[in-house]
């Protein structure tokens, strides 16, 4: 077995890849900017972990270091004017150091395209593919469709845009032809690949056993999700632009995801050889076409087995400093909504309608004023609420939630979220518990760092509705805990 090292460990693919290379019996290095991150990932203590990212030589110096195979599973999705250039030095980094440590084979995963003009992110990730080639290093670089499995971004946009939409207008291209892969056979020739008896330097396709249109693929899903199908006007006035504004409003998917998505689908992207079978032995039982991908996608959300998301894998910003101490306020322009409740529910019953906070329950305050300002966020290129939750009732550190993010979390104790919504400044929501006299205190706090004027005046602005917001979601949120202590079946012990 090997010593490989993968990057983007923590994204949608890598995120799958790194268990199937420990049950492989690999040695696996992973790359994270805060290692800290990590802690509730099943795997984490199983992997060496490397801190730091591809622009420092040193952190791939150090990822390469002993490794036979180097995974490169990270692209860009924002739309940054100087992302091409930031990928670009980020490549000639891992090749640099994957050289000069004598890696024997790097395996790149790309996307499906045809010749000729090609978006900017496709552009991209073509010119990432020839640095790495271009490094003396055998490179082995997969072009993959879209990638279609539970949590998957293609896959919800299509399921999205399918439980909203009876009626879609979409661009003329919708009719183009593309090849989608199933997460699982993705996950089998990269898998594969870190087992090939030689080095190998080639370019291949992968992609599903048939092609499609972009509009077949959503009334495929319509009827495994027992939907009516929509009804499809491809309008040729609809520019890749507006579509993507479309895709943004109506799906989780944001503007700086939707952008590249809808890019790529203004060409015919499909399968032209299968060359990859001269190097990799297809699945015994077969490639997963796209029917069977979305059931087994279907499936997976119903039983709550989301294993990653593109939610936790794609940062919407840039990584956020977490929330500095209290102490360390001092001096500095803070604005706090603090609600403080003592009960007779438990600890550990507070903590669990906390966990289960957002998505589907929402947040036991105002939801049509939730709603309005999610709709809101949308409109100005943010997330908005709907980007739900991996887990209904489960939260990590990393995991989204609608438009937040968990930053800290210890059990029955605290959780911290921080918001990825767009905002003149920096906002959290926190919820902490304490034991006291034989009771816990709830403590809930909304802090905003504002930047400029313009957050003090959004604070200011907001403040009739966060007394309305908050104080009914201190309320119900303890309420909801004391009804589940009553519902508690009684503890032996105290008997």
């Amino acid at each position: 077995m090997s010593v490989v090292a993968v990057t983007g460990a923590t994204g949608y693919i890598g995120g799958r890849l790194v268990p199937l290379l420990l049950e492989q019996g690999h040695r696996v290095k992973v790359l994270s900017r805060r290692p800290e991150i990590l802690r509730d990932i099943p795997w984490k203590d199983q992997v060496e972990v490397i801190q730091g990212d591809l622009s420092d030589p040193e952190a791939a110096a150090q990822l390469c270091a002993q490794s036979e195979v180097f995974f490169y599973l990270v692209h860009s999705m924002a739309t940054s004017s100087n992302f091409a250039q930031l990928e670009r030095e980020c490549a000639h980094t891992v090749a640099t150091a994957a050289r000069e440590a004598g890696v024997k084979q790097l395996v790149y995963l790309s996307g499906l395209h045809p010749d000729g003009e090609l978006s900017p992110h496709l552009s991209s990730r073509v010119a990432v593919g020839e640095i790495l080639q271009d490094s003396s290093v055998p490179t082995l670089i997969l072009q993959a469709g879209l990638v279609i499995g539970s949590g998957s971004a293609s896959f919800e946009m299509v399921r999205h845009l399918c439980d909203v939409l009876p009626v879609m207008p979409a661009p003329r291209w919708v009719l183009n032809e593309v090849q989608p892969i199933a997460v699982r056979d993705i996950l089998y020739y990269l898998a594969q690949a870190a087992k090939l008896p030689e080095p190998v330097n080639a370019c291949v396709d992968v992609g599903g056993p048939q092609a499609h249109s972009y509009a077949d693929l959503m009334r495929i899903y319509a009827d495994a999700a027992g939907i009516r199908r929509p009804r499809i006007l491809a309008l040729p006035v609809l520019t890749p632009w507006l579509a993507a504004q479309w895709v943004n409003l109506v799906t989780p998917i944001p503007r700086s995801l939707a952008v590249p998505l809808v890019g790529s689908l203004q060409h015919d992207c499909v399968v032209r050889n299968w060359e990859i079978h001269q190097l990799i032995p297809p699945p015994k039982e077969g490639l997963t076409d796209y029917r069977q991908a979305v059931n087994l996608a279907l499936e997976k959300i119903r039983a709550d087995a989301v294993q990653t998301s593109w939610a936790t894998a794609h940062p919407v910003s840039a990584p956020g400093e977490p929330l500095p101490s209290d102490p360390q306020w001092a001096g500095r322009r803070v604005y706090q909504d603090r609600r403080e409740r003592l009960t007779t529910a438990g600890s550990k019953e507070l903590f669990t309608v906390i966990c289960g906070l957002g998505g589907d329950r929402g947040y036991y305050s105002l939801p049509v004023a939730w709603r309005l300002r999610g709709v809101l966020d949308k409109l100005v290129g943010g997330v908005g609420l709907i980007r739900g939750r991996r887990n209904p009732n489960n939260l990590v550190l990393g995991d989204v939630v609608d438009w937040w993010k968990v930053e800290a979390l210890e059990e029955s104790r605290m959780l911290r979220l921080r918001a990825e919504m767009r905002v003149p400044g920096r906002a959290w929501l926190e919820f902490s518990l304490s034991p006291e006299e034989g009771k816990t205190r709830y403590t809930q706090r909304a802090i905003f760092f504002p930047r400029s004027l313009a957050g003090r005046l959004y604070w200011w602005s907001m403040m009739p509705f966060h007394g309305l917001i908050f104080s009914s979601m201190a309320r119900r949120v303890v309420t909801a805990a004391e009804e589940l202590s009553a519902q508690a079946p009684a503890d032996p012990a105290a008997d």
